[in-house]
């Protein structure tokens, strides 16, 4: 990998926002997921919403949707774009609670990240919710599942 790969560096190798005025506008999406490690006791009143705080997993969710529209204050070079459509699924996991976010735009860069931190965000969420009943809860996992549209195409996690 040379610095000519690393997109987010100018000539003179400094960091900078990379211009995507020039690129084509073309439908994008991204689906991301991640998985809040936890005892299956808790997972159980997690999905019944028998928690202190309440319904967890609609809370989740809507987190998440926050977190994707909130790419660009949270990321420094990633350009704030205007989102179509953000979905995000919280739901029983054998180890717990998986998220998948599914993000959409039309546009000149792609949602990647936008789904990644729907992922982080709705996660980081659940570890809110959970914390008072266990502490030992994990999140990990959070990775790209797929991204599509753009000069790249599509691309699936093997």
């Amino acid at each position: 990998m040379s610095d000519r790969d690393l997109t987010h560096l100018n000539d003179q190798g400094e960091v900078h926002m990379v211009n995507v005025g020039d690129k084509p506008i073309t439908e994008r999406v991204a689906v991301a997921e991640g998985l809040v490690r936890m005892s299956p006791e808790l997972a159980d009143r997690f999905f019944q919403g028998d928690l202190p705080k309440g319904d967890a997993a609609a809370v989740a969710r809507v987190a998440g949707i926050t977190g994707a529209k909130r790419t660009s204050d949270l990321i420094p070079l990633c350009h704030p774009i205007s989102l179509s459509g953000v979905e995000v699924k919280v739901e029983p996991s054998t180890h717990g609670v998986q998220i998948t976010a599914t993000v959409s735009t039309t546009g000149q860069t792609g949602v990647e990240m936008e789904a990644m931190t729907a992922v982080s965000t709705a996660a980081l969420t659940v570890y809110d919710m959970v914390k008072s009943v266990e502490r030992d809860v994990i999140i990990e996992a959070v990775r790209l599942l797929k991204k599509a549209g753009g000069k790249s195409g599509e691309w699936l996690r093997p």
